[in-house]
């Protein structure tokens, strides 16, 4: 039997024509959706979600393209576009009963969630980033040798074809390389966990590959125009994310200062996974956010 976030209830919900959701609904309270990142499923925020599922309504997601939601064929840019994935989100919520809500990403899905924060500002109200730059700043930042290390981000921008093929004739490898190598401690991905990960990417190698080259052509050019415009979070903003500055050489704080005004940044010592290595941490982050 596939893993669960226990006490939650699932059901696929309809955010657009020919897309469904997998989600994963808990708890009572505000609302405060959770938005997975790669390569991993809606399951990652599984110690996170019942813990705030005491006071909050919480919703996890699988998003577009990912674990057991649909993936529609990308026939243009703007099918895996953060912008249509944000609306997505704003779906999700208004069909489960919330025209508001708090909103919080990790990696992918933090991309997701800093879109629909710029998108729509009356709609969520509170934001979290989980260890990702915006997509504008993370290309930016990548540059010389030190560029290596988003060696994955490059492979999947280019055209359709070729790392689809790649990234198909060896899935568990790739997928799990990455499993292995964000993770700072043995043992926080059970298993069975990591088997749905891998099970769930190697069946969604197109739709995924589709959404990391959106992030390099069409998503640069939605940052690019709020940039240009001046265009900021309104939310209170809590960033949480390894010292990658450090090795890649950028204030990953005065970068995030650029697009939201109340902004609280923390450097983290979790690794990557951060919600499964050190959820309790991320929760009174969360919980911190959430008050203010």
């Amino acid at each position: 039997m596939a893993p669960v976030i226990e006490g939650f209830e699932y059901e696929r919900v309809r955010v657009a024509p020919e897309v469904s959701l997998n989600v994963a609904v808990g708890g009572s309270g505000p609302p405060l959706v959770l938005l997975h990142g790669f390569p991993q499923t809606h399951l990652m925020w599984r110690h996170v979600a019942a813990d705030l599922a005491a006071d909050h309504t919480v919703i996890c997601p699988d998003l577009r393209g990912y674990g057991d939601s649909d993936k529609p064929e990308a026939t243009g840019p703007e099918v895996y576009s953060k912008r249509t994935m944000g609306a997505d989100v704003v779906g999700l919520a208004r069909a489960l009963g919330h025209e508001r809500f708090a909103l919080a990403g990790h990696d992918r899905g933090a991309l997701v969630a800093v879109r629909t924060g710029l998108d729509h500002p009356d709609v969520v109200t509170h934001l979290a980033s989980l260890d990702v730059l915006p997509t504008l700043d993370m290309w930016e930042a990548l540059s010389g040798v030190r560029g290596a290390v988003g060696f994955h981000l490059y492979l999947m921008a280019q055209p359709p074809g070729l790392p689809e093929r790649m990234i198909s004739a060896s899935a568990e490898e790739f997928f799990g390389y990455f499993l292995d190598a964000w993770a700072t401690e043995p043992g926080a991905i059970p298993g069975e966990v990591r088997r749905a990960y891998l099970d769930a990417s190697a069946g969604a190698v197109d739709s995924i590959v589709a959404d990391y080259r959106a992030s390099a052509g069409i998503d640069v050019e939605h940052d690019a125009a709020d940039r240009a415009a001046e265009r900021r979070l309104r939310m209170p903003v809590t960033v949480l994310q390894q010292d990658w500055g450090a090795a890649l050489g950028y204030d990953a704080a005065a970068l995030w200062g650029a697009w939201a005004s109340d902004l609280q940044h923390a450097t983290v010592s979790s690794g990557h996974f951060m919600a499964e290595q050190d959820p309790a941490g991320v929760v009174a982050h969360l919980r911190g956010l959430l008050a203010r």
